[in-house]
């Protein structure tokens, strides 16, 4: 029997370049979500970070899973800093400010999972991950900044454990693949399950 197509709801370049590194077939599609609505009505209604990242992740798959035939992966990330989500920095700036504030101190980032199939879902996982960052210089920051550039734009915490912002921290607790973003053993058991992967 042929394996079922699988299809990563997601514009990330970090969970694509996971997934392909661990050797998964899959087609990238947009799940044309509109994440800021649902997170306004979920933090309205008293839901947390890890509860929006579960949700949206979800959400993501099951877009996707209305109009795509196959097992259809949705992800999030969301990060928690003194009980509050916080969203991917706009600017250079509000990068620089966030990673101050979190100097010396503890946040989480919760990564969600979900695959769906014929609108429906059939497996999901959230990791959360602890990290505490070192108490660094000014100097330090100014620099780590001007080496990642934009780059920092595109994460949540804004800094790339698997580049240079590895050195931010004093202290990590939690799964690696979900630090990037796509929480990854349990998805790889899953799609085994499934056929697409070899037992």
């Amino acid at each position: 029997m042929k394996a079922p197509n699988v299809i990563l709801a997601s514009r990330s370049a970090a969970r694509s370049v996971v997934l392909r590194g661990a050797g998964v077939p899959f087609e990238p599609a947009d799940s044309g979500l509109d994440e800021d609505i649902l997170k306004t009505r979920m933090l309205a209604e008293g839901a947390g970070p890890a509860a929006i990242a579960a949700a949206l992740a979800r959400e993501k798959a099951l877009a996707v899973s209305h109009l795509r035939p196959g097992l259809v992966i949705g992800a999030d990330q969301t990060l928690d800093f003194e009980g509050r989500l916080h969203d991917k920095p706009p600017t250079l700036e509000a990068a620089a400010n966030r990673l101050w504030a979190m100097r010396g101190r503890r946040h989480a980032l919760h990564a969600a999972v979900a695959v769906a199939s014929s609108g429906e879902i059939v497996w999901e996982t959230l990791s959360t991950a602890e990290l505490v960052m070192r108490d660094f210089s000014q100097a330090f920051l100014d620099a780590y900044i001007a080496a990642e550039g934009e780059a920092l734009l595109g994460s949540v915490g804004a800094y790339r454990l698997e580049g240079p912002g590895v050195q931010l921290f004093s202290e990590i607790t939690g799964d690696y693949f979900g630090i990037l973003g796509l929480p990854l053993t349990g998805l790889l058991e899953f799609l085994r399950g499934e056929g697409v992967l070899l037992p």
